[in-house]
């Protein structure tokens, strides 16, 4: 079911976004070589209790596991869910960051990719690409419009520049849970799937992959990474569908 907020609501969310917005500002002073995972970790939780919300992935159950950390750092290969702990970046690694926020009793969810020092040229464009194709995506948001127009715009961003989307993982709506419908492919055909209405919120997030779309779930149960090896970058925002077009909540 597929929900269609009001302005009070999308005002929890906007609120949420902000929060969001806050810590990776902060966050980001902190991404450097020597630094931990699980040190990112801490500073986000730290972030987002002192604005009077909380970590959304804490303790959230899929298949019976609970997710341990209150971020997901996925580094270089790792698509996303990746968990904070003892690694350290490196020169030359990318780290996906991604944050959920509860505030109100509503979630907005967001992720970027940055690279860790000096990163290859190939890494830059990953990064670059992946970020555009979430442009992309928002700019098809249009009351009117279809999801697969969404999807589609992402797609044949990304293709274009020799990269590959990610297709068994997806976007989602959001609002008082934190994964609601629809669910959002970041591929698909122009003019098909659900039509978006104006109080829709999504979150849209392209993950995508220097080499093969192909990826595997590792033995704890939670990070995906990339079935080559190959590096794969992540951003998201939340957005609401406007008439005029998406006003992104996260920015």
């Amino acid at each position: 079911m597929i929900v269609l907020r009001s302005e009070d609501e999308i005002s929890s969310i906007r609120g949420a976004g902000q929060i969001i917005k806050a810590t990776f500002e902060v966050l980001l002073k902190s991404v450097k070589p020597g630094v931990r995972t699980a040190e990112l970790d801490s500073i986000a939780a730290r972030e987002i209790l002192k604005h009077g919300a909380f970590p959304a992935f804490k303790g959230i159950k899929v298949a019976g596991r609970e997710y341990p950390a209150n971020i997901c750092t996925s580094v270089n290969e790792v698509v996303v869910h990746g968990i904070p702990s003892g690694r350290m970046l490196e020169y030359g690694d990318i780290v996906s960051i991604d944050i959920g926020v509860k505030f109100r009793e509503y979630y907005a969810d967001a992720a970027i990719t940055v690279g860790v020092g000096r990163i290859s040229g190939t890494s830059e464009k990953l990064i670059s690409v992946t970020k555009e194709s979430l442009a992309k995506g928002i700019e098809n948001a249009v009351a009117g419009s279809r999801l697969g127009d969404v999807s589609a715009g992402i797609q044949e961003y990304v293709e274009r520049h020799g990269f590959s989307v990610v297709r068994n993982l997806v976007g989602h709506g959001i609002g008082s849970a934190l994964w609601e419908d629809p669910q959002i492919p970041n591929y698909g055909r122009p003019g098909t799937g659900v039509r978006l209405q104006a109080g829709m919120v999504l979150a849209i997030e392209p993950m995508v992959n220097a080499g093969t779309y192909e990826v595997e779930t590792l033995a704890d149960g939670w990070a995906v990474v990339t079935r080559d090896r190959k590096f794969s970058a992540h951003f998201e925002h939340t957005i609401v569908i406007r008439e005029g077009g998406a006003e992104i909540l996260t920015a």
